[in-house]
C-alpha cells in the first residue's frame, strides 16, 4: 500500500476527515466478468490500459461532505458512514467546491480505474470482490449490515489498502453508462484510459450496497441512475491524477 506524497496535501486538506489517497499504480488488467454468472452489460471482457492515479482509500464520508457542504442528506446518519442521498450531480457540485478549497482537481474515477482499484491493481489476487473471496470479510452486505451503512474500514481493505469497495455504498462513477463494452472498446486491442460512451442518459456506478446480494458486490458488477436520482444507496469516491 502506498499513499498520497504527504507534500501534496495542503496542511488543511492533511485534517479534513477520513480523507486518505492511496496511489495506484497504472498498469493493464482484463475488465468485465467472465464468469458464466456475469450479467450481458458485464461483456466482453477486454483489455484495459490505465496511467497512475490516486484514489480515496475511503467512500467519502458524511462528516467530510458536510464540511464540504454544510449539510447533511444522508438517511443511515454517523460521521464515519458513506455519505448517500446524493445524485451524480450533487457530487459534481460538492467537487467544484472542493477543488475551490484546496486548488486541487479532484473528480470521480471512471469505471475503469474504479475496477482497476477494486481488484487490486497490479498487486491484484484474483479475489471475487475487492480484497477476498469472502464478502463478509470485505463488505457488508443483506447479510450482515442490518440493512444499513456502516462507518469505513471496519472491514479489510484489498490489495492496495483500499476500504468499502465491495458493499456498504454503491459508487458514482464519472462515465455515461453503456449496456455492453462492444461500442467504445471492441475492436481496439488494449484500450488506453478508457472514457466510456461519449453520451447517454444514466452514469454508472459500482460497488455493491448493504442491502445487496453478494452477486452484486462482484468486481465487475454494474449498475446505473440518472444523473439526478437520489437514494440512500448510492454515495462516491474521490479520484485525483498525478
Amino acid at each position: 500500500m502506498q499513499k498520497i506524497d504527504p507534500g501534496l496535501l495542503t496542511d488543511w486538506e492533511k485534517n479534513l476527515p477520513h480523507h486518505e489517497l492511496i496511489l495506484v499504480e497504472g498498469g493493464e488488467f482484463e475488465m468485465g466478468g467472465a464468469d458464466s454468472e456475469a450479467e450481458e452489460d458485464e461483456k466482453p471482457v477486454h483489455k484495459v490500459s490505465l496511467d497512475s492515479f490516486y484514489l480515496g482509500k475511503f467512500p467519502v464520508t458524511q462528516a467530510l461532505w458536510k464540511l464540504v457542504m454544510g449539510k447533511n442528506p444522508s438517511r443511515f446518519k454517523g460521521e464515519a458512514n458513506p455519505v448517500e442521498n446524493v445524485s451524480w450531480k450533487d457530487t459534481q457540485v460538492f467537487l467544484q467546491k472542493l477543488n475551490q478549497m484546496t486548488g486541487k482537481t479532484y473528480r470521480l474515477p471512471t469505471e475503469a480505474e474504479w475496477e482497476f482499484a477494486a481488484r487490486g491493481g497490479i498487486h491484484s489476487e484474483g479475489y471475487l470482490y475487492a480484497g477476498s473471496d469472502k464478502l463478509k470479510e470485505v463488505g457488508w452486505y443483506e447479510k450482515n449490515s442490518n440493512h444499513q451503512t456502516q462507518p469505513v474500514g471496519q472491514k479489510l481493505g484489498n490489495e492496495l489498502g483500499l476500504f468499502d469497495m465491495s458493499g456498504n455504498v454503491y459508487e458514482w462513477c464519472q462515465d455515461w453508462y453503456g449496456a455492453n463494452y462492444y461500442q467504445h472498446c471492441a475492436g481496439q486491442g488494449v484500450v488506453k484510459n478508457p472514457q466510456g460512451p461519449e453520451k447517454g442518459v444514466l452514469r454508472v456506478f459500482r460497488g455493491g450496497f448493504c442491502s445487496d446480494v453478494a452477486r452484486h458486490c462482484w468486481g465487475s458488477s454494474r449498475g446505473s441512475y440518472r444523473p439526478n436520482y437520489h437514494y440512500s444507496d448510492v454515495g462516491f469516491r474521490l479520484a485525483l491524477s498525478l
